[in-house]
């Protein structure tokens, strides 16, 4: 079973950043992918962005050119810099590991999540 541990959540104004973690741990597969999910009250939890094991990366149109997601294969740690942030950003933050070729960001594809971690950007 993989364990994903997130954290660096938190509130920030609009316009500002932050920073996601999620540190993954007990898995051996060489072709996996890895992505941020997030699901503000009262909506579908949608994709952010995913990154494989080869660096590949896929953003949603929402994030596109404000968030960066990338790797770092010796501490296995998954990281989201979040850039130019909006109100609408503001949701609970999910890491989640999948195995095989991806960067996929359709949460059915992915068998282990995070705990999550809640980002608040107020106006």
């Amino acid at each position: 079973q993989v364990q994903l541990v997130e954290s660096g959540g938190g509130s920030v104004q609009a316009g500002g950043s932050l920073r996601l973690s999620c540190a993954a741990s007990g898995y051996s597969y060489s072709n996996y992918y890895m992505g941020w999910f997030r699901q503000a009250p009262g909506k579908e939890r949608e994709g952010v962005a995913a990154i494989d094991s080869d660096g590949n990366t896929n953003y949603a149109d929402s994030v596109k050119g404000r968030f960066t997601i990338s790797q770092d294969h010796t501490k296995n740690t998954v990281i989201l810099q979040m850039n130019s942030l909006k109100p609408e950003d503001t949701a609970m933050y999910y890491c989640a590991f999948a195995r095989g070729r991806g960067p996929r960001l359709f949460q059915y594809y992915y068998d282990n999540w995070g705990q999550g971690t809640q980002v608040t950007v107020s106006s």
